[in-house]
This record gives C-alpha cells, structure tokens and sequence, in this order.
C-alpha cells in the first residue's frame, strides 16, 4: 500500500469512528475529514472544497425550498390528512400507506425530492396521532431508497448501468426491467418494518417528545377563559341593518350590547372564505359574522339585527378559519405603558386591530365589563385578530407585551394556501422534466425553487431558515472523501480484489457476494460512484465467467440503491436523521437485516429472471 492509501483509509476510519460515537457533530466531522484531506495533501484544495459546489448539494439546497413551498402551500398537510383520515391512529396502517406512497411516487422523481416532500407529511400525522416519529422516518427513508429500483430513470446508479452495458455493445435494460425488483424489496420492506423494524427503533408507540413540547389549542386556550360557550356563528340574511357597513360602524353597536365581533365568513364565486373583523371589512347578504356573546346578548343582536343563529363549524372549516382568525395571550410588561390605563382610553382596538376577548386578573378571568378597567401589571389578555396583527404585538411592541401563549394551530398556518394549484403544476412539471432527464436534476430543482419563491408558494424571507445547513454541510464534507479514495486507488484495490475472488464460487454465491462488495463500498462513498466503480468490473467479470451481464449488472444496480445501513450512505438519510433524531446504530439496527433481505430477494428474482450459465 502506498502512503496515500493509507492516509486515506485513517481519514476514513476515524470519519466512521466519530459517526458511531456520535461525537463531535456529523458536520463538523464532515469538515474534519475536508481539511485533513487538504493538509495532507492527498487532494488539492479546490479537490477539498469541490462537494460545496457539488450538484447534489445543490440539488438537496432546492428542494428544502420546494418542500417549505408544499408546506406553505398546504399540499404537505392535505396528503397527511388524506394518509391520516386512511390510516386513522393506526400505525400498521400509517406505515403501510407511507411506504407504499413514497415507493409509488419515487418510480418517476428524485428519492431526496420524495423524503424532502414527506417529512413535514410524516411529523404533521405523528404530531395529531401522538406516534412515534422513529417508528414512522425511518419506513418513508426505507420506501424512497427502495423507489430508485423501480424504474430506468428513478436513480442515477440505474443510467449509469444502462449506460455501462450500451457502452460494452450489450442490450440495454428497459424502462421497466427494474420494476419486478423494486415491488419486491418494497414489500419485503414493508412486511420486515411492520414486523420487527419499527421495534428494533422504539419499543415506544407514543413519541415522548412531542407530547412534551405540545401546545394548547384554540379550542383549550379559549376555554381558560371561561368562554368556551360564548361563541357564536350568525347568519346575515337580506333585510338586516348590517348589510354594506363596515366592521368600524357595526363594532359600536356590538359593544353596547356586550358583544365581540372576531370575524366574517363569506362566499365569494360560491367558495368559502374567513377573514379577522378588521374595521375596513364591509359585511354583506348571506355572510356569516363569529360573536362571542352570553345567551341573551346574542338573543337581543339577533332580534335588532335580523340574525339567524347557525351551527358550529365542522372540524375542516374550524381549521379553515383558524387559518386567518388567530388566538393568542399576551401579557404586559413591568414597563408597560398600558398599566393603569383602560381599553376604551387607549383605543386598543382601533390602535392595535386586534380585539381583547378577555383578561385574567390575578388569576381570575374577566369575560364581562372590563373594557373600562384600569390595566394592571401581570394581567393576561386574551385576543383575537389577522395573525400578522398578533405576532406584531410580540414583535413591534415588545416594551408593552410579552407573547405568553401561542395556540398549537400557529405551528399548522399555512401563509400561501391560496397558490396551492400553482405549486402542484411547479411540482409535476419538475416531475416531468426530471422523469424524461430534459434537464439535469439539480438545474430542474433549482428551476423549482425560484418559480416557488417567485409565484409567492414560499416567502423568499424564509428561504435560508428552511435549508438545513447541517445536512448539506455533511453532504459537502463527505463527498471529496469519494475523491479521494478513487484518486488513492482504494476503491479500485478493494473492489477489483473482491471481485476477483468471485471466480471460484457457484452462480448465486457470487451473486450474493457481488451485492455484498457493491453494499460495502457504497457505505463509504456515493451509490452513483459505486456504480461507475463496480459495473464495468461486474459486467466483464460476468463475461469472463460466461454468465449473463445483465444478471450481475442488475444485481449492482439493486446493491447501489439499498443503501441502508447508515446515516452516510444516502442522502436520503441524512435528511431524516434529524427530524427523528437517529443516531448511527438506528441505521445498523434496521438496516442490515434489510440489507441481507433485499440481497436474498434480488439474487432470488435475478436467478429466475436472467440466465446465470
């Protein structure tokens, strides 16, 4: 061995050693291995540095942006509750509709795209269900890296291949060759996380961590006040004196009877639409105004005002409304100007464009006659708007309140709901475009992005909070050691060597163990760099052996793809590890018995499928 290689193989080992410990952090790890890469000369410094402008670190880099854009957009949120009204509390159920959504989908898109658009899907239902959020990444992770072996374009290892074989003047794979492989190890994975994998994360059904950290709702905040019953829906029919006035006019009136005005409900073009009770707003015939109200100060507003009491609002539009009329208290401040003053003096509602529903006064809630009240140090006040109002109140006026409450419905506003459609045509356009290869992968997302944040699917203000900088720093870092085992000659001794070994077993053992030498190198390097390494040796080997190529060169391609046995091995890993909190040994646990499953059942299908004498 020459010094490179060993330089190389020390920097690598002490890479995993660090991995497995779990310490420092796996992007500075990532930056140790660039400057010791660097230093010791085994790569130049623009080699070192070459995974920071790597395409897939950009092609990962857009498409956070595109998943924000699907969650702002509320896409993300209707698919976990079209899986969520499917799978019901039922875990078996959410698995398996999880698994077989991303595996599906994955056939004709990125697999990162897929786990980048899951994610916040997957945290949303173990969010509402109160399950495990291990028990539930880990099978979407699993589903999407099975989704490279289902067809010619899923993954860039299976057009390596296929261009390796063109290369060679052999037959090419069709589109679909890769399919009967791909259904079956998505299966095998589904059956292996539904029966042992899921445990082998957490024996706990129940995600601890969230329940800790969740927030009361709408619903429990209003009720601390005592005002739970005090809510009203009223019809507006033709003929009422609040026809074509304006919130600003109709407000006094409500306030002589006792009575809050929160908000309308209108339909426009026959949709349905909520707005906060700004004072601009002008009500019109067949809206529906939201008052909170004892019993017999709605009786006399229904009687002046020729109102029409209506039912409570389903669960879908209750989330609907909550979307534009927000809830939240705040409390003043030890230096609070407000202290001493009243509502009525300080004009709070016209000044602030929000309304106070109630106070809490030394632990007692006022829901009745405190708009005159002199305002004290440590009241609490219940209030209700537009959303942009309230958090202004924590932000801008930050010497007068504190934001003490935040309901559990803020983590779930969805800003640009309204450019849903628009984001589903960006969406499968980028499908489109990535499926028929017209432009690469990393151009296409990046395409994706800028049309997201230009068409309003995503705030361009929340561009660089939704990237995670730690996973793209670990991208980058890890990439140039892919470098440099190539440059030093590692990967060609490790892979030529083993392959060689091959020559004296039977068909399916060497199979099986050209899978094993292909999942081997692919725990250390990218599975597009195993496949230009270990194809071209495969395929001649398999030659040599009078074997059929395509028989070893579709083992290859499966091997590439199944990379699940560390956080490392793919992308789509390192992008859940995070959101679930994995550690390296999670990826062991459940990714090598899935490893030697997925290898019994390609060796199965590929003896079965192509001759091996």
């Amino acid at each position: 061995m020459t010094d490179q290689m060993l330089i190389v193989l020390g920097v690598l080992v002490g890479a995993i050693g660090m991995f497995v410990w779990g310490r420092p952090r796996t992007d500075i790890v990532a930056i140790f291995v660039v400057l010791a890469l660097m230093l010791t000369r085994v790569l130049t410094p623009q080699e070192s540095l070459a995974g920071f402008g790597d395409p897939v670190v950009i092609l990962i880099a857009a498409l956070f942006i595109v998943g924000q854009a699907l969650v702002d957009t509320g896409i993300a949120h209707r698919l976990g509750e079209v899986v969520l009204k499917a799978g019901g509390r039922n875990e078996t159920r959410l698995i398996v509709l999880v698994m077989l959504l991303a595996g599906g989908i994955g056939a004709f898109m990125s697999s990162s795209a897929i786990v980048a658009m899951f994610i916040p899907v997957v945290l949303t239902i173990g969010n509402k269900t109160g399950l495990n959020r291990k028990r539930l990444l880990m099978p979407l992770s699993i589903a999407a890296l099975t989704s490279g072996m289902m067809t010619l374009i899923a993954s860039s290892p299976n057009m390596i291949i296929d261009h390796t074989l063109r290369a060679r003047g052999l037959a090419p794979f069709g589109f679909f060759s890769w399919t009967p492989f791909g259904l079956a190890v998505l299966i095998t994975g589904i059956s292996f996380m539904l029966l042992s994998g899921r445990r082998l994360l957490s024996q706990q059904l129940a995600d601890e961590h969230a329940a800790d950290t969740t927030a009361p709702s709408a619903a429990d905040l209003v009720g601390s006040y005592r005002l739970a019953d005090r809510l009203h829906r009223l019809h507006v029919p033709a003929g009422s004196p609040l026809i074509d006035r304006a919130v600003a006019q109709i407000q006094p009136l409500y306030d002589r009877f006792g009575a809050f005005l929160v908000g309308l409900e209108k339909h426009p073009h026959g949709t349905t639409q909520f707005l906060p009770a700004l004072p601009e707003i002008v009500c019109e015939t067949n809206d529906a105004v939201f008052v909170v109200a004892g019993n017999d100060q709605v009786q006399q507003l229904i009687e002046t005002q020729k109102l029409v009491e209506l039912p409570q609002l389903d669960e879908r539009q209750h989330g609907e409304a909550l979307q534009e009329i927000g809830t939240a208290e705040i409390m003043l401040t030890p230096e609070s100007r407000l202290i001493g003053k009243s509502l009525t003096e300080l004009d709070f509602r016209a000044r602030h464009r929000v309304t106070v529903l109630a106070i809490r006064h030394r632990g007692e809630a006022l829901t009745s006659d405190f708009v005159g009240r002199a305002l004290d140090f440590g009241d609490t006040l219940l209030v209700t708007g537009g959303w942009a109002n309230i958090l202004r109140l924590g932000k801008d006026e930050r010497e007068n309140f504190i934001m003490l409450t935040l309901p559990a419905e803020y983590n779930e506003l969805r800003p640009a709901r309204r450019h849903a459609p628009v984001a589903v045509v960006i969406l499968v356009a980028m499908a489109v475009v990535m499926a028929f290869q017209l432009l690469p992968n990393s151009a296409t997302a990046l395409l994706a992005a800028l049309t997201m944040v230009a068409c309003g699917c995503v705030r361009l203000d929340d561009v660089y909070r939704v990237i995670s900088w730690k996973t793209l720093v670990l991208i980058a870092g890890m990439l140039p050691l892919a470098t440099a085992l190539t440059k030093a000659g590692v990967t060609a001794l490790m892979a030529n060597g083993l392959i060689t070994a091959l020559g004296s077993l039977g068909p399916l053992a060497m199979l099986a163990a050209l899978f094993l030498v292909t999942a081997l190198v692919g725990l250390f390097i990218s599975n597009s760099a195993t496949a230009v390494l270990i194809a071209p040796v495969a395929i001649e080997a398999a030659q040599a052996l009078h074997i059929s190529p395509h028989a070893f060169a579709m083992t290859v391609a499966i091997a590439c793809c199944a990379a699940y046995v560390t956080p490392v091995s793919s992308p789509v890993n390192m992008l859940v590890v995070e959101p679930a909190g994995y550690s390296f040994q999670d990826f062991v646990k459940v990714g090598l018995p899935l490893l030697l499953l997925t290898m019994l059942v390609t060796v199965a299908l590929v003896a079965t499928i192509y001759p091996l004498w």
